[in-house]
């Protein structure tokens, strides 16, 4: 891909995808396709680009819950300002689904229900970190609630991850992750996200056994959800960003996942108090 120079004199991985750049100062620059949303990989029976859900017909600039047909559907899940209203995750951990306006509506771009769809609004830097490879740094500081990044990928099926899986060599990075969503009890929805070859910034982010970022599945256009991932907690200007791969945050449980038996284990450098010392096998989260 095609990498723009910023005005620090380092490298935009997004290529101006982005609106704010992702800043690379390292001398070699990773090789893969950037990409701000998800794509229908192997596997995926339905386009992610695809807008499949409903749109409102508010008029105004942003959307009140007393008169939105999304707000009154799925809830009221920001502040005026994009921060979340629910930002302490529940002792469970399971979280809220979130639906963000879509293409559909007839709100403004600047609705306060639009908040992972207009994309990084952070100054964010990947870098090369002592013992973990590449990972990614803010360059501000973030707030506590506030939307930071997606993990965006090829969205694949269960077979497709199952076989990347078996086929990663010992030394390889394991990027993917299975979002296991859970409506009542017997709806149970899988989504496998993918960044290896086709992804953006989020697919840099290095695992914490104490993170500062907990990922939630949100929709916006399509019922593919987008991985986003939230402040944890008030961030600091040169802050590695972190999140737990096993889908906890801090001391939330771990998720179910899908069987990954036969896969070596690989050893964690999170470097944290209350470190696991191995990486999760697999990457999921309960919603």
């Amino acid at each position: 891909m095609v990498h723009n120079m910023t005005e620090e004199h380092g490298l935009d991985l997004s290529g101006g995808l982005e609106d704010v750049p992702v800043l690379c100062k390292a001398l070699t620059s990773p090789t893969f396709k950037y990409s701000t949303d998800n794509v229908a990989g192997p596997g995926c029976s339905v386009d992610p680009s695809e807008v499949t859900l409903r749109g409102c017909s508010c008029l105004s600039c942003s959307c009140r819950a007393d008169s939105c047909s999304c707000l009154q559907t799925f809830g009221q899940a920001y502040e005026s300002i994009g921060r979340l209203l629910n930002i302490d995750r529940p002792e469970s951990g399971y979280s809220t689904p979130v639906f963000e306006c879509n293409a559909l509506c007839t709100c403004s771009d600047t609705c306060s229900n639009r908040v992972v769809q207009r994309g990084l609004q952070h100054r964010l830097e990947v870098f090369h970190t002592k013992s973990k490879g590449w990972g990614v740094r803010t360059m501000e500081e973030i707030s506590h609630g506030m939307f930071v990044c997606e993990y965006a990928g090829e969205v694949i099926s269960f077979a497709e991850a199952k076989r990347r899986q078996f086929d990663q060599r010992t030394e390889e990075n394991n990027y993917i992750i299975a979002i296991r969503e859970h409506a009542g009890t017997s709806s149970i929805t899988e989504t496998f996200v993918d960044p290896a070859q086709v992804g953006n910034v989020g697919r840099f982010l290095n695992h914490s056994c104490t993170p500062n970022l907990y990922m939630l599945p949100v929709r916006v256009h399509s019922v593919i959800p987008r991985l986003a991932l939230f402040a944890g907690r008030d961030i600091h200007a040169q802050e590695e960003l972190t999140f737990d791969y096993s889908g906890g945050y801090g001391t939330q449980p771990a998720a179910e996942a899908p069987s990954t038996v036969g896969l070596q284990r690989k050893r964690c450098h999170c470097g944290a108090m209350n470190c696991t010392r191995f990486l999760p096998l697999d990457l999921s989260i309960l919603s």
